[in-house]
């Protein structure tokens, strides 16, 4: 087992250092770029030694490092793929790079409030855990040890419509219903019968995701599938499905899934919203226009979302359309954005261009990966940690209080 480990670690680098993805630049790495200074280029470029505890991170970036070293090649291309050439990906994060911040100074900041209150539920602060699929593959309590975590730090939790866990028993160890996601098929009662499982835990939110529609050649994942040496087809079959095998669709007949007549469009909507009870909120909304449509259709909230750049091609960055979509909303619902928030100053900026929330999908991942349940936690303390120490820089005791006013974009 142990030589299998050092030769999956060995084709991993191998793979790195011809990957795309090596052209993504890190915050430091973005910087390096731009620094003449040795000595600071050097600081940057320092080498990060691999933590053996969470206790030890001293930002994400380090749980990331872990499960880069720990994860089987397939598995981590799985979690760091993109589509086609990962300019999403680039674009996601470069947009959070290019807006600074202006701070005020002498104002009392001793006590800051990150809380918010979403749908009447008040959460200790507006980072909420995205739906992520497959989280087994991280880590083998998966979706259990992410749901453990948000009960711990009282953070909001989106479960994947193909987890690798069930809603009865992610709802069990959250100790209550999470938020739920809806891959719809074009068969109808098969979809109902999905929404009514979901209702039937006690969910309160249902999260309809249709932004992979069309999506792109995830080209990463597929190169480092090549580079795996285990007999994959042991636990994926011959058939890789990410719907397959998944406990959310036991007893749904998959060919009728996805080979009926039923258009995922806005009747789709009308149909989910005669059909539940449960809060509807709109997951992969990059235009104002559909974010108005989801008004007129009576949808309770907006997540503004490429995919973390796994779907469309050439997408612009999420931080950049979060305002045209929030000014034509006007706080009538929630809107919420995910994709590149990798720091509490990125939460901050989402906030102050107009979002209620942010959603992190891969740093939770990083977390799993690395520490299990433990990591996710450390993660969560991270962000929320550096999102107080801004606030402060900024003079903002509470989430209300932050404004644009303190942006400057490039």
């Amino acid at each position: 087992m142990k030589n299998s480990m050092n030769n999956n670690r060995r084709l991993l680098l191998k793979f790195l250092l011809a990957s795309p993805l090596l052209k993504l630049p890190s915050i430091a790495a973005a910087a390096t770029d731009e620094v003449f200074d040795p000595d600071l280029k050097y600081i940057l470029e320092l080498e990060k030694m691999l933590i053996k505890s969470p206790e030890e991170a001293l930002n994400i970036f380090d749980m990331e490092a872990v499960a880069r070293d720990k994860l089987p090649p397939a598995h981590y291309g799985y979690l760091a793929t993109g589509v086609n050439d990962e300019q999403v990906q680039f674009a996601n994060r470069k947009g959070y790079n290019d807006i600074s911040l202006t701070s005020r100074r002498l104002r009392d900041v001793s006590k800051v409030d990150t809380s918010v209150t979403i749908f009447g539920r008040k959460w200790s602060s507006p980072i909420a855990i995205d739906p992520t699929s497959s989280q087994k593959a991280f880590h083998p309590e998966g979706e259990v040890a992410m749901a453990r975590a948000a009960k711990n730090k009282n953070q909001l939790m989106m479960l994947s419509g193909v987890a690798s866990s069930s809603i009865e028993e992610v709802t069990q160890e959250r100790g209550e219903p999470v938020w739920s996601q809806l891959y719809a098929g074009t068969h109808w009662p098969s979809t109902l019968k999905m929404i009514k499982r979901a209702e039937n835990t006690g969910s309160p939110v249902l999260v309809l995701t249709v932004d992979l529609i069309g999506s792109g050649n995830r080209e990463t994942l597929q190169r480092f599938i090549k580079r795996d040496t285990r007999d994959c087809a042991a636990c994926h079959g011959e058939v890789r499905s990410p719907f397959r095998g998944r406990p959310m669709f036991d007893g749904i007949n998959l060919d009728d899934y996805f080979a009926g007549e039923q258009a995922i469009d806005w009747t789709l909507v009308d149909k989910i919203k005669e059909a539940t009870n449960m809060k509807l909120v709109i997951k992969g909304i990059t235009h104002s226009d559909d974010a108005l449509n989801c008004l007129k259709h009576g949808v309770d909230g907006i997540v503004v979302s490429n995919h973390g750049g796994r779907g469309q091609v050439s997408a612009r960055a999420t931080i950049d359309v979060l305002p045209e979509v929030a000014k034509v909303v006007n706080k009538r619902i929630p809107v919420l954005v995910d994709g590149g928030i990798r720091r509490g100053a990125d939460v901050y900026k989402a906030l102050a261009l107009g979002a209620d929330a942010v959603d992190i999908g891969r740093p939770t991942l990083w977390g799993l990966s690395a520490f299990g349940s433990d990591g996710v936690e450390k993660v969560l303390d991270i962000l929320n940690a550096e999102l107080v120490s801004v606030m402060q820089q900024m003079a903002v005791t509470s989430i209300d209080e932050i404004s644009a006013n303190s942006l400057t974009m490039k």
